[in-house]
């Protein structure tokens, strides 16, 4: 221990001297595998964050045309009509094109049991 005390200006005096080095140990390469280690735990968070977010749905099982029908009978008949022509448009595209030049023509809308018998009938 100091024989004599330090006075409040001597000591901050002293501090003034201590000094860091400018390069800390092993330099520029202890940086690179600072920033490649920090580089790698972030791609780590993130793939894992990924993987939660995009997680892949189990495929679905197929409707039948029957369920199909079923749900579309529940609706109002204009709707039905609607969802049949969607039917019609995604499964049997050439029937689509035959009837859809008449939609648009006065008194062009299908009749709704000709057309459940195009989807049914077809499948």
């Amino acid at each position: 221990m100091a024989d004599r005390a330090l006075s409040q200006e001597a000591m901050l005096a002293g501090l003034h001297d201590i000094r860091l080095p400018s390069h800390s140990a092993g330099g520029v390469l202890a940086d690179l595998l600072a920033a490649i280690a920090l580089g790698l735990i972030l791609a780590v968070i993130v793939a894992l964050l990924l993987r939660f977010f995009l997680r892949s749905r189990p495929p679905t099982k197929p409707v039948s045309m029957k369920d199909r029908l079923t749900c579309i009978g529940t609706l109002p008949e204009d709707d039905q009509r609607l969802a049949l022509l969607h039917l019609l448009k995604r499964d049997h595209p050439q029937v689509y094109a035959r009837i859809s030049a008449r939609l648009y023509e006065p008194g062009g809308l299908p009749d709704l049991h000709g057309l459940e018998r195009e989807v049914s009938g077809r499948d």
